[in-house]
């Protein structure tokens, strides 16, 4: 269905295992420091930084941490300067790959991405080759085990968000990314927390994968989410439902 990520429902399913743990933080170290660089280490004045702790805070991650994560976006400890890069890729079927990572060193980072999709049969793609059929949206999950979906349909819609959509555990609620932090301030208003917000990239369209196919573009998309500079991976894959559910379970 366009305008929803596959891939996105599987990690979701997926347990978050402890032994991945510090692959998380170090993940959302990463969005702090450069939230801080961005636009200063005051979370009251800078929203992406404070959405940035929040998500921190969430995934159970030591204060200090994110303390330190914060002076060194600011400079005030030294530390690796990291950048934001973007590449487009091609996956078994056709599907559309856009792997986002923050690094400190892009060529180790090419090289790694590139590696990854030559072994599981994807291939790199040029620029604007894949990233025009992808929406920038802001998505906010909150927990369904603790809200009806009535009363967090109504706080979504009242909040100003475009959508909202029962997704296992969790109510997945859609807005545009110049609504994303009021929508988010407007739900806490309303008494609603929220489990984890961040900007994502959905698909204008998608591609139906099926069989081997789908079982190495799965293998592939876990391989580049395994990759230490890499934050997020989106792609425009489809498969049969019973197929998702089995291979989101896969490894459990």
């Amino acid at each position: 269905m366009a305008g929803h990520s596959k891939w996105s429902q599987i990690k979701r399913k997926k347990a978050a295992e402890d032994s991945k743990r510090g692959k998380l933080f170090g993940r959302l170290i990463r969005e702090i420091t450069v939230a801080a660089r961005e636009g200063g280490g005051e979370p009251d004045g800078n929203p992406w930084l404070r959405t940035a702790i929040e998500n921190a805070k969430a995934a159970n991650m030591p204060k200090d941490n994110i303390e330190k994560a914060i002076l060194r976006g600011t400079g005030e400890l030294p530390g690796a300067s990291f950048e934001e890069v973007t590449y487009e890729a091609y996956g078994p079927g056709g599907v559309a790959i856009l792997v986002h990572a923050v690094t400190d060193n892009t060529n180790r980072t090419v090289a790694a991405v590139r590696h990854v999709l030559e072994r599981y049969g994807g291939s790199m793609g040029s620029s604007g080759s894949v990233a025009w059929n992808f929406d920038r949206v802001g998505q906010l999950l909150v927990d369904a085990n603790r809200y009806d979906e009535e009363t967090a349909l109504e706080a979504a819609l009242n909040a100003g968000a475009d959508d909202m959509e029962s997704e296992g555990e969790s109510y997945v609620v859609t807005t545009s990314p110049s609504e994303f932090h009021a929508v988010q301030e407007a739900l806490r208003g309303g008494g609603i927390e929220i489990a984890e917000a961040r900007l994502v990239m959905n698909p204008k369209t998608t591609v139906r994968v099926e069989g081997r196919d789908a079982e190495k573009l799965i293998a592939l998309l876990e391989a580049l989410e395994d990759q230490d500079d890499v934050q997020h991976v989106y792609s425009n894959l489809d498969i049969d439902e019973a197929l998702l559910a089995e291979l989101a379970g896969a490894g459990q």
